[in-house]
C-alpha cells in the first residue's frame, strides 16, 4: 500500500485523537509507520481514541495547537518526516457559539503549525487538511474545483476560507523558496462519516446513539443533500497525497479535493433509511422523526469536482454508496450490540477497504 512509503517512518499526526485522527492513527500503525500524535484532549465521551487503546501505541503529545512554543518544540525534537495536520474546531454549531475559539484553532493554530514547520525546517512532507467548507458555497450544482473562491457567510467557513490563504501566503513567503526543506499540499474533504464518531450536532452519530437505546431520532434538514462519504476515502486521498508530494516536488503548495463517487449524493432522509436498514427496525418511521428547528445556516448543497486529484495522482474514491452505508452502521452496531472487538473491527475494516481497491487497480494500492 503506498508503496511502503510509511514503513519505519516517523509521522506526526495533529488531532490524532479526533475521529479522522483516530482512523489515519490506525491505518498508518497498520502500514508500519512510527506515529507521534499532538492533541489538546479527548473530544468526546465516547473516544474511538480510547476505545482503541492507541496512547500504548503510539507516542502522543497533549498539547493545544495554538501555543506556538510548544509546537515549536515538539516539531523540533520529532522532525517527522510525514506530516498530517487535522486538528482543528470542526463544529458547525460551536463556531456560532464560540466563534473566537473556532477562528483561533482554525486560523492562528494552522499558523502555528507552519511557524513551527519552518522554525524547524528538517526535510518533512506535510499535509495540511482545512475543508470543503473552505469554499464560499453559492450552491451550485456542479462541484468546486480548487482554484474556486475561498471564503463562507458563517464563521467556521470564514475560519476554513481564512486557514487557507494562511497557508498559501506562508507557502509563497517560505517553503517555495530553494532553501526550505518543507514540501506542503493541502487536502479538502467534507460530510465524512463512519464508525467511531461521537461528535455533537452530526446526524449519523445521533442515530447510532439513539438506536442503541431503541430510540427514534430527531432530524432538521430531512432534504439536505450530502455528497455522503465513508472516512477512509479521503484518508486514502491524504495518504496518497503524501506519498506523490514525498516524490514530486512539482505537487508542493497544491490543493486537492477529495470527494465520493457522484451517485453517492443523497438526501439526509434516505441516509438514514438505507443505516436503519442494520438496526433491524419492523418500520422505517420509527426509527426518525422530521422536526423544523433549525438554529443556525445550513447549506443545502455541497460538493467537490476531484478531477484534479485524478489526474496527478489517478486518485478517485473506493467505495460505493451501499458499502458507506454498510461499513458505518456495521461498526456501530458491533460496538453497541455485540462482543466485538472495536479494534480487530477498525483493522478489519481498513482491510476491506484495501482489498476492494485492490480488486480495482487502485493506483495507491501498489
Amino acid at each position: 500500500m503506498f508503496n511502503n512509503i510509511y514503513k519505519d517512518k516517523k509521522v506526526l499526526v495533529t488531532g490524532h485523537t479526533g475521529f479522522k485522527g483516530t482512523w489515519i492513527t490506525t491505518w498508518l500503525l497498520k502500514l508500519g509507520a512510527n506515529v507521534v500524535g499532538v492533541s489538546k484532549d479527548i473530544p468526546t465521551t465516547p473516544s474511538m481514541f480510547e476505545e482503541l487503546k492507541l496512547e500504548s501505541k503510539i507516542k502522543h503529545y497533549v498539547e493545544d495547537i495554538r501555543d506556538l512554543s510548544k509546537m515549536i518544540e515538539v516539531i523540533s525534537k520529532e522532525k517527522p518526516e510525514f506530516f498530517f495536520h487535522l486538528a482543528a474546531q470542526p463544529i458547525v454549531s460551536t463556531s456560532y457559539s464560540d466563534p473566537i475559539e473556532t477562528i483561533s484553532s482554525n486560523v492562528m493554530g494552522t499558523a502555528n503549525i507552519l511557524e513551527a514547520l519552518k522554525t524547524s525546517n528538517h526535510k518533512c512532507t506535510a499535509i495540511i487538511i482545512t475543508s470543503d467548507k473552505a469554499y464560499d458555497n453559492v450552491e451550485q450544482v456542479w462541484g468546486y474545483k480548487e482554484d474556486d473562491k475561498m471564503g463562507g457567510k458563517d464563521i467556521y467557513s470564514g475560519s476554513k476560507g481564512a486557514a487557507e490563504l494562511i497557508i498559501k501566503s506562508y507557502y509563497h513567503s517560505f517553503f517555495k523558496h530553494i532553501e526550505s526543506n518543507i514540501k506542503l499540499a493541502i487536502g479538502r474533504a467534507g460530510n465524512v462519516i463512519g464508525g467511531g464518531d461521537w461528535a455533537k450536532d452530526r446526524i449519523v452519530v445521533d442515530c447510532m446513539e439513539a438506536w442503541s437505546e431503541k430510540r427514534s431520532v430527531e432530524i432538521r434538514s430531512p432534504q439536505a443533500t450530502r455528497p455522503w462519504q465513508h472516512v477512509l476515502e479521503p484518508l486514502s486521498g491524504y495518504l496518497n497525497l503524501g506519498e506523490e508530494l514525498y516524490k514530486k516536488d512539482s505537487l508542493s503548495g497544491e490543493a486537492f479535493n477529495f470527494g465520493p463517487r457522484a451517485e453517492q449524493n443523497h438526501t439526509v432522509k434516505q441516509l438514514l433509511k438505507d443505516l436503519s436498514n442494520y438496526w433491524h427496525f419492523k418500520n422505517v418511521d420509527d426509527a426518525f422523526n422530521v422536526t423544523d428547528n433549525i438554529p443556525f445556516h445550513e447549506a443545502g448543497l455541497l460538493k467537490l469536482n476531484c478531477d484534479k486529484a485524478l489526474f496527478f495522482m489517478k486518485w478517485q474514491a473506493n467505495l460505493e454508496y451501499k458499502d458507506t452505508i454498510k461499513f458505518t452502521s456495521e461498526w456501530y452496531y458491533d460496538f453497541y450490540k455485540t462482543d466485538k472487538n472495536i479494534l480487530d473491527k477498525t483493522l478489519e475494516q481498513i482491510s476491506e477497504y484495501e482489498n476492494m481497491a485492490k480488486d480495482k487497480e487502485l493506483n495507491w494500492t501498489e
